[in-house]
């Protein structure tokens, strides 16, 4: 959120700029993710993690140095976007595969819950200090500690002890073809209905929130005349809503059914945009309106995020993990830089106020699939995963 916030606030970007730097930073989704999955399987995940967070830090400390430098402009914007954008992929389909490797499959809704709400914590205290530090002190000074955070992660991620209980291949074995290994992941999302459902709901949900935070971010400042601080606190409130998603997910789904919470949380959660182009000025009201709207947001769509991570891991094959979850974040994440990009071209084209409406109104489109598939049948349990072996190589 840092580097967006940057080019708005001290590049003075224009959406077109805007829109273009959001879909640089997520086009390696596209490029990436299944690549990565194919190498996920057959590394071990914690390994994968801690270069990449290194790379990261790496990137970010790049960034900083150049903006002391007086270099740091929209194309090292743009370059560091990309590269941190590579990066994080594989870190993401690494993270998302992890723990299936490290618990049991009965342990899988409270592990996802306890990682995603230590996540959360994260994103409580960092888009304010993002915030607070572009527009208090400078965009090098907000990208050193961007990457001060990544290194804390390589470290943090280093002292894992526990070994992955998956068996790893031999390095001697002969590696299997990587784009016959990309089919199989493929072939296995699109013969799963469920999974196929998450795909779809997830690119709808993505294209559109992509749209959604390219004008949002023109919005606040702009619109509604709210400093870099008020903004990164707004976004802030985002955290603490899902923390509380977390902790609902450990319990709603097994008491209530995973259909109907992913169905009706997502609406909840999608819906609640809806609002916020009805908002106006910086006042007190004002700001207090979009911590609402953000802690909604934050604990609907992270009691959704955990609910399908489970559904997902528990219905796939422990050697298909890493190639299940990069199938489904190509599909679904792999929309986010055509929808930054739709973004930019609506805010151009009609104002903030109306693109932000019309935007908000297409993530609805998410629940609507999940309500009109088998997805929003799904009980208090989950199907086991298939018996038959996955072929590797």
């Amino acid at each position: 959120m840092v580097l967006p916030l940057f080019a708005v606030l001290t590049l003075n970007a224009g959406a077109g700029e805007l829109g273009a730097l959001r879909a640089v930073g997520q086009a390696p989704i596209l490029l990436l993710s299944l690549l990565a999955g194919a190498w996920v399987d057959r590394w071990r995940t914690r390994t994968l993690m801690v270069l990449t967070d290194a790379g990261r830090a790496l990137a970010l400390g790049a960034a900083a140095v150049a903006g002391l430098l007086g270099w740091l402009g929209l194309p090292a914007l743009l370059v560091v976007a990309f590269v941190v954008g590579a990066l994080s992929v594989v870190f993401d389909v690494a993270y998302q595969a992890s723990l299936v490797r490290l618990v049991q499959r009965d342990q899988l809704v409270r592990g996802n819950s306890a990682l995603e709400g230590s996540r959360s914590a994260a994103q409580i205290g960092g888009p304010a200090l993002g915030g607070a530090l572009v527009s208090v002190l400078s965009a090098p000074i907000a990208a050193a500690s961007s990457a001060a955070f990544f290194a804390l992660s390589f470290l943090s991620i280093r002292r894992i002890g526990r070994r992955e209980t998956i068996p790893e291949p031999e390095r001697s074995e002969r590696p299997a073809r990587v784009w016959r290994r990309i089919h199989e992941g493929l072939r296995f999302v699109v013969g799963d209905t469920s999974l196929w459902t998450v795909c779809l709901a997830s690119a709808a949900f993505q294209f559109f929130f992509a749209a959604v935070m390219t004008v949002y971010l023109l919005f606040l400042p702009r619109d509604l005349q709210l400093s870099g601080t008020a903004v990164g606190l707004a976004l802030a409130a985002t955290g603490p809503g899902a923390l509380l998603g977390s902790l609902l997910a450990a319990r709603l789904p097994s008491r209530f059914g995973y259909g109907t919470v992913l169905v009706s949380a997502a609406a909840l959660g999608d819906g609640v945009f809806l609002f916020v182009p009805a908002l106006h000025g910086s006042s007190a009201v004002t700001v207090l309106a979009l911590l609402m709207v953000n802690f909604v947001f934050g604990t609907f769509s992270q009691l959704v995020n955990v609910t399908v991570m489970a559904v997902r891991q528990t219905v796939t094959p422990d050697g298909m993990q890493g190639r299940v979850a990069a199938t489904i974040n190509f599909v679904g994440m792999g929309m986010t830089p055509f929808g930054s990009l739709l973004g930019g071209v609506l805010a151009e084209a009609w104002g903030t106020r109306t693109s932000l409406l019309v935007a908000a109104a297409g993530m609805l489109l998410s629940p609507a699939l999940m309500a009109l598939s088998p997805l929003a049948r799904l009980g208090r349990t989950l199907p086991a995963p298939p018996d038959t072996p996955v072929p590797s190589a």
